[in-house]
C-alpha cells in the first residue's frame, strides 16, 4: 500500500469517462494533456506511487521536479489571465480525504463524478479523491452538459464535485432526474437562489453543501442547511480562521478585514517566475480576500484586488453581484466599475437576461446600496466570455464593454 503521504489507487477504485471504463494509463510523463481523461489521472496515480510529482495541463510549461516528501503541481482558475501553477505536497489535499469521507460517505464502490476537466482544481480532487478511497469515478470534462445529465443518470451517481457555472448548464441542458444523487459538493461561488431551486428540483433528494475555498489553501469553511444565507459557512474541520487590519491586528466579530487561514490543507508555493497573489504571515496564509466573522460563520465581502472607492467609499463587486443575480430577469451579472468624472468611479452592471426588467434591477440595487455603490446604468449582453474553469472572463468582459 502506498504510503500516506502520497495518492494512491485504491484496489477496489474504478476509472471512467467519456469512453468508458479505463485501466491504461498514458505514457509516463511529468506533465499530462488536460483532454486526456481516465488515462491521464491513471499515469498521475502511477507516478504518485513512486513518490514522483505531476501535472495536468499548461503542457507548454516546464514540468514539476520530483521532491520529498512528494508533490504536484495544480492550477488556478482566476478571472483573467493565464492560470497560476500551485505546488503542493500530496499529502495537502490527503488531509482532507479522511475527513470528507465522514462528512459525505465516501468509499469501496461510491460512485462520484466530476464534471470539469482535470486541469480544473476542483475536478481534478474530486477524482483523486474518490481514486484514493475506492469510489467508481466518472470523469465527465469535455461532455457536452446534456449527455453529463444522462450519464449521472444511467450511472446512478451519488456524489457530484461541480462549480456553479457547471450546475447552471446541467440544469439548462434538461434531461432525466438525478434521484441517486446524495451530495453535491459545490466551489468557486455561491448558488444563487434560482439555482438552488433548480437543483433541488433537478437531484430532489441531494444535500448540497458549498465550501469556499482557493487553489492555494483548499477547504476554509464549509455550508450545511444551517448556515446563513450571506454566509459561506463555518470553518472546515482543523481550519483556523482570522480578520485582520492592515497592521495584522485581529479584529472583532463583524468588523471587515483581510481573511487569514492556517490549516493542513494550505500549499507550498507557487511555480516558476510567477509571484503570485498569496501573502504568508508565521503560517498564516491570505489569498488576498476580505470578509468579516459573525457568529462562527465567515461572510466574504469580496477580492481586495477587485474593491474600488466610489467617492471615498470602499465598494466590492462581489457583494452586489451577489444581489442582483439573486432578482428577477437576472441570469449572470458582473459589476465593473466605469472611470467618471465627477465621482472618479461608478459601477456598472453587466449582465444577461430580461432587458424589460432594467428599471426594476437598478432602483432594487439603489434601495439597497445606496446612490454611490449601486450600479449606474446596466449593459446588456447576449453572449458571455467565460474561462476554461467555468468562471466569467472579466477582463475580456471590460474590454468588450469599454470599461
Amino acid at each position: 500500500m502506498a504510503s500516506v503521504d502520497r495518492f494512491r489507487l485504491h484496489r477496489l477504485a474504478t476509472i471512467a469517462d467519456g469512453v468508458g471504463r479505463v485501466d491504461t494509463a498514458l505514457p509516463d510523463a511529468a506533465v499530462l494533456p488536460e483532454t486526456g481523461g481516465a488515462a491521464a489521472l491513471l499515469s498521475a496515480l502511477a507516478r504518485a506511487a513512486k513518490g514522483q510529482s505531476f501535472r495536468i495541463g499548461l503542457e507548454d510549461a516546464p514540468a514539476p521536479v520530483d521532491q520529498t516528501p512528494p508533490v504536484f503541481e495544480t492550477l488556478t482558475s482566476g478571472s483573467s489571465g493565464r492560470p497560476r501553477r500551485i505546488l503542493r505536497k500530496q499529502a495537502s489535499w490527503i488531509a482532507s480525504f479522511a475527513v470528507n469521507a465522514g462528512l459525505f460517505g465516501l468509499g469501496p464502490a461510491v460512485r462520484v463524478a466530476v464534471l470539469g476537466r482535470l486541469a480544473h482544481s476542483l475536478s481534478l480532487y474530486g477524482a483523486l479523491e474518490g481514486a484514493h478511497m475506492g469510489c467508481a469515478v466518472y470523469l465527465m470534462g469535455g461532455m457536452r452538459p446534456d449527455r453529463q445529465r444522462a450519464a449521472l443518470a444511467a450511472e446512478a451517481v451519488e456524489v457530484l464535485y461541480a462549480t456553479p457555472s457547471q450546475l447552471r448548464m446541467l440544469v439548462e441542458a434538461g434531461g432525466p432526474e438525478l434521484g441517486a444523487l446524495r451530495v453535491v459538493l459545490v466551489g468557486g461561488s455561491k448558488l444563487d437562489a434560482a439555482l438552488r431551486a433548480a437543483l433541488s428540483r433537478l437531484a430532489p433528494t441531494a444535500g448540497v453543501r458549498e465550501f469556499y475555498g482557493a487553489a492555494e489553501a483548499s477547504f476554509i469553511t464549509l455550508a450545511d442547511s444551517d448556515t446563513a444565507v450571506d454566509s459561506v459557512g463555518r470553518a472546515y474541520p482543523s481550519v483556523r480562521i482570522a480578520i485582520r487590519n492592515r497592521a495584522g491586528e485581529a479584529l472583532k466579530d463583524g468588523a471587515v478585514g483581510e481573511v487569514w487561514v492556517r490549516s493542513p490543507y494550505l500549499f507550498l508555493s507557487y511555480a516558476g517566475d510567477d509571484p503570485g497573489t498569496a501573502r504568508w504571515n508565521r503560517g498564516w496564509l491570505s489569498v488576498g480576500e476580505a470578509g468579516w466573522m459573525e457568529k462562527g460563520m465567515l461572510h466574504l465581502a469580496g477580492r481586495v484586488g477587485r474593491m474600488v472607492t466610489v467617492a471615498d467609499e470602499n465598494v466590492f463587486p462581489e457583494e452586489i453581484e451577489t444581489f442582483l443575480a439573486a432578482l428577477p430577469g437576472v441570469a449572470r451579472v458582473a459589476v465593473l466599475p466605469r472611470r467618471d468624472a465627477l465621482r472618479g468611479v461608478v459601477m456598472v452592471a453587466v449582465m444577461q437576461g430580461d432587458p424589460a426588467a432594467e428599471t426594476a434591477i437598478l432602483q432594487a440595487a439603489r434601495a439597497r446600496f445606496g446612490p454611490l455603490k449601486a450600479p449606474r446604468a446596466v449593459i446588456w449582453r447576449k453572449d458571455w466570455p467565460m474561462l476554461t474553469s467555468g468562471k466569467t472572463n472579466l477582463t475580456r468582459l471590460a474590454a468588450e464593454c469599454g470599461l
